[in-house]
Order: C-alpha cells, then sequence, then structure tokens
C-alpha cells in the first residue's frame, strides 16, 4: 500500500516512510491511496476478538508491505499491555442506548494512549531496522504531550521535545508531561497558545536546518498517519460489542484537531455501518461553523474548561477535504493557500460533509451543567470533553432505535477545576500509578513565542 499527499505534489511512499516522514514535502498529509474494505461477514467474524487481535485485523492491510505478521502483533500486544482495564475500551450505559466508550484506561489517562503506545513501539522497530536517531518534535493541547513522552520515554533512538502553550493546560495534564525527567525528552512551555504550538511544529518540519548534521524530525501529532490508523480500531470495537454490523452504531467525538472524527470517517469507509457521526465542539467551534454555516473564519481563541479542544486550526480538516474535493490535491492546495480570505466550500463539498457529519456547539455553562445532571442522574462522571460530546449527542441524534456511543477521551481527575465547579467539594482521586504525581519535580523552559527560540533551545539541548 502506498500513501499520498493531499496537496498532490509529494512523491508517494511506503507505511514506513509515511510513519518517519510525517508532514509531506508539499506542506500536506499522507492518507492512504486506497482504503482496504471489509464485508459485513468479515466484520461479523471479527465479534468476540480481544482488543490486541481485532487491532492486528484492522490494521494489518495498511502496514503487511513493511512489517511481518509478527512484528505487528508484538508492536500491538506491548502497546496495550499497561492499560489498567482488561477490556482495554470499556463501554459504560449512561441512558437509553446510548454508551460512553472510556478511552482513558491507559498510562497517561486519555484517547491520545491508544495511538501514541502504539507509535512509540512502532518507531523503535522501525528505527532499529534502519539504525537511525530522530528527533520528535510535537504540539499539545493538553492530552497528547504526556501520552508521546509515555510512548517515547523508553525509546533509545529518539528525542522528544513537546510544545504546549504555557499556564493553558490543566495542572494534572502539565505534571504528566513536566514531571518525566528521562534525559531525552524535553518539555517547552510556549508564551502562546496552541495553534501558535501547531504553527511552531508545522514551520520546523518545512525547515530543519536548525538540527545537527544526521538528524530529521518526526512527528507525534495527528498528523501522522500511524495516530489515525490506531484509532479506527476502537469504533470497530465498540460496535462489535453493541450489535454490530447487523444493526448501525453511531458516534459523538468531542473534537478539536480532527483526527478522533476522522478515524471515525476512515471506519465507516473500510464497511463499518455508521449512520451519524457528530462533531462535539466547545466555543472555538470552528468545524461546528464550518460544517453547518459555511463559515471557517479564524475567531480569537477561548481559553475554556475543556483545553484540549481548544484549537481553532484543524489540521486534520485538510484530509477530509482532500475526499470532499475527489482526493484532487490541486484543488486542495489552491483552497487552503489564500489565507486572506475565510475558507469556503463549494456546494458540492459542503453537501458531502454535511451528509457526513452532524455538529454542535457546546459552550461552558453547558459543559458544567451536563456534567452535574449526568452524575445526578447516574453517578457516572464525565470529563468536560466527554460531557460537551454527550450534549451535543443528545440534541443531533437522529435515531433512538441505533446505539449512540459518547466518547470519553479523558479521566475527570485530570480536570478537577470543570469538576469542582460542576460538583463543589467533589475530590477525583488519581489512579494508584499517579498518587502522587502533584509532588513530582518538574523539569520544564518557559520560551517566548518566537520560532528562533524554539530552534536555539532545541539545538542546544541536542549538542
Amino acid at each position: 500500500m502506498k500513501f499520498i499527499s493531499t496537496r498532490g505534489r509529494a512523491p508517494s511512499l511506503s507505511f514506513a516512510d509515511t510513519v518517519l516522514t510525517g508532514l509531506a514535502s508539499d506542506g500536506g498529509l499522507y492518507v492512504p491511496e486506497s482504503l482496504p474494505k471489509f464485508s459485513q461477514q468479515e466484520i461479523a467474524e471479527m465479534a468476540g476478538l480481544n482488543y490486541c487481535e481485532l487491532a492486528f485485523r484492522i490494521m494489518w492491510p495498511f502496514v503487511a508491505e513493511d512489517l511481518s505478521e509478527d512484528e505487528m502483533r508484538g508492536i500491538i500486544e506491548r502497546a496495550y499491555a499497561n492499560f489498567r482495564h482488561a477490556a482495554i475500551a470499556p463501554l459504560v450505559q449512561t441512558g437509553h442506548n446510548e454508551w460512553v466508550m472510556e478511552l482513558f484506561q491507559g498510562p497517561t489517562l486519555a484517547f491520545k494512549d491508544f495511538a501514541l503506545q502504539f507509535l512509540g513501539q512502532l518507531f523503535d522497530l522501525l528505527l532499529k531496522k534502519r539504525g537511525e536517531k530522530v528527533v520528535v518534535l510535537g504540539a499539545t493541547s493538553g492530552d497528547t504531550g504526556s501520552a508521546a513522552i509515555e510512548g517515547c520515554r523508553h525509546c533509545e533512538n529518539i528525542d522528544i521535545f513537546i510544545m504546549h502553550p504555557h499556564n493553558r493546560v490543566s495542572e494534572v495534564q502539565r505534571k504528566q508531561m513536566t514531571t518525566v525527567l528521562s534525559d531525552n525528552v524535553f518539555n517547552i512551555a510556549l508564551e502562546g497558545n496552541f495553534d501558535d504550538c501547531q504553527n511552531m511544529v508545522k514551520a520546523s518540519f518545512a525547515d530543519q536546518s536548525f538540527l545537527p548534521d544526521g538528524r530529521r524530525l518526526v512527528a507525534v501529532n495527528s498528523i501522522n498517519w500511524a495516530r489515525i490508523m490506531a484509532q479506527i480500531v476502537y469504533y470497530f470495537h465498540a460496535a462489535l460489542s453493541l450489535g454490530g454490523p447487523h444493526r448501525p452504531v453511531n458516534f459523538s467525538v468531542p473534537t478539536g484537531n480532527f483526527g478522533d472524527i476522522f478515524a471515525g470517517y476512515l471506519a465507516r469507509g473500510m464497511g463499518l455501518p455508521i449512520n451519524q457521526l457528530v462533531i462535539a465542539t466547545n466555543a472555538n467551534d470552528i468545524l461546528h461553523r464550518c460544517i453547518s454555516a459555511n463559515d471557517h473564519s479564524p475567531q480569537p481563541l477561548v481559553h475554556s474548561l475543556s483545553p484540549s479542544m481548544d484549537i481553532m486550526v484543524s489540521s486534520n480538516f485538510e484530509r477530509l477535504l482532500f475526499d470532499l474535493y475527489d482526493r484532487d490535491g490541486a484543488a486542495v492546495a489552491e483552497l487552503l493557500a489564500d489565507r486572506r480570505a475565510p475558507m469556503k466550500l463549494d456546494e458540492l463539498a459542503l453537501e458531502k460533509a454535511r451528509s457526513l457529519f452532524s455538529s454542535e456547539r457546546v459552550g461552558d455553562e453547558r459543559t458544567v451543567e451536563v456534567i452535574r445532571e449526568v452524575f445526578e442522574s447516574t453517578e457516572y462522571l464525565l470529563d468536560p470533553h466527554t460531557a460537551i460530546g454527550m450534549e451535543a449527542a443528545r440534541r443531533a441524534r437522529k435515531s433512538n432505535a441505533e446505539p449512540m456511543v459518547c466518547l470519553a477521551t479523558a479521566h475527570p481527575a485530570k480536570f478537577a477545576e470543570a469538576v469542582d465547579t460542576a460538583l463543589p467539594g467533589t475530590s477525583v482521586p488519581l489512579p494508584h500509578h499517579m498518587q502522587d504525581l502533584l509532588e513530582r519535580e518538574e523539569r520544564l523552559q518557559v520560551l517566548p513565542n518566537e520560532l528562533s527560540a524554539v530552534h536555539d533551545f532545541i539545538s542546544r539541548a541536542l549538542a
């Protein structure tokens, strides 16, 4: 299987080269030339498989030309060995045909562990095979950073630099990153917002001259295809657990960078019956405005109770645009080239998008109310991102006869401020392996919002 750029001007790559390249040389994102398809019978035969075996079945067509079966199974088994729940992604019922899929059972208590534990193991194997040492550079709005660090901290051939917006992530999120004192881990607190961090990453990939000779950047953000690929699996897992493929199962996804819900879109493209995918946004609602009103105009970023979604430039939306414009890379490049005017989808592309996705916007006030209401009615505690997903699902839902799965993207203990606002005095303990997190020593570097300052820090750290 070959992978091609969404802008049509970069060379096609193998899976292994795609993973180690990240952003395409023309500025686009890599996608497979074609999606593998499963028949309804093939999907039905996956029922009852444990999570690791299901992951192998779903991902194997993408990697078969670069890895052996034993290598791929080993990567998967190691990636999910330290998840705290035997089901890996357990489902909890919260209403009539309404379910929460807990994607926070991994080591850093967020859905990013599903992709980044896998990606860390994959990097390690590929780099050892090639005898290469690389630099991971990533941006995080809260959860990607800790999951990436956890996935890469033991990799002998990786130095990892993670940028987060200074004072704009929760204390638990920050501590999960900055208390990892491994020699190959570097945390940068950037005096800006997440979009600034993400723009720094993209600019750094475009010009890597600041790196020492023989080193290059690889991506852990969801621009890396392997991240998206690993997330496809839990859509199949949930659907098979709730009667799929013999009936449709629908999903609501708290959405910032569009990677998680794009994985659901791919699952549908691979044959999984999904009638509805709900884009759930907070006050930073550019994706909701795009779908509902064809309004993709940038607005000032709002600091919210759901910081992992405080994003105004959703990188993975470009992958959807590529399909909306019939995989015409030149059309996508042209659409994204003119930043002087807000992007407008043509009528056919907008119609396609609306046939694929519903969308809703949920502000902080309603988010807090949902946390309180759900806890009072079920004694189940939501984190603010998941609360947004649940509220969006309830507003947008088209059929009560079909199961609706809300993706629980993070453990509520990571967002004590939101929980305390909703339920004053409620203490949410961290899991046992994190009991002393807030007392651990931190190591980070606060840097100005200047590309030269970031590059200087990285080059000095690698010297």
